[in-house]
């Protein structure tokens, strides 16, 4: 099997056709989790958001949206294509995301996910802990609620 080559790149409005490309295919619309393209780029506008995408082989595999102020930041999304998952994809934009909240002196990093998301594992393993709930947070297609957890790292 031949080795993928991974890529780490920052982004801005011009790769919305990416971000569109993995959104779609990484959130099951079940859940309502999915952000709309105009979402996207209207965050992309605001000051201190960072897009960073993921690319193995030239094709788009991921991407995370962050927002930094006042010394705090939130990831926003963390998104990884089903076909891309338990690669190393979500663990490198993880790591990207620290990193870059280290160089623009960041002393905390937030995030919220769905309570029973994958992606749990992955935050619990980079050091974040569990801060919050928000019941009812995501209303799915079908009009279901579901919660979010609202977790915490030191950076």
């Amino acid at each position: 099997m031949a080795t993928r080559s991974l890529i780490l790149r920052h982004g801005d409005a011009r790769d919305a056709a990416s971000i569109d490309t993995v959104m779609a295919a990484a959130f099951d619309p079940r859940y309502g989790e999915a952000w709309t393209r105009s979402q996207c780029l209207g965050v992309l506008a605001m000051p201190g958001v960072h897009l960073t995408l993921a690319f193995i082989d030239d094709r788009p595999a991921g991407f995370s949206l962050t927002r930094a102020i006042a010394g705090e930041a939130e990831l926003l999304l963390l998104a990884v294509a089903p076909g891309f998952r338990r690669t190393g994809v979500g663990g490198a934009l993880l790591r990207g995301v620290i990193a870059d909240c280290q160089s623009r002196d960041v002393t905390i990093l937030h995030l919220e996910v769905r309570a029973d998301n994958d992606a749990v594992a992955l935050y619990e393993a980079n050091g974040f802990a569990k801060v919050g709930e928000r019941r009812g947070y995501y209303r799915g297609r079908d009009g279901r609620h579901y919660d979010a957890h609202t977790y915490s790292r030191p950076i």
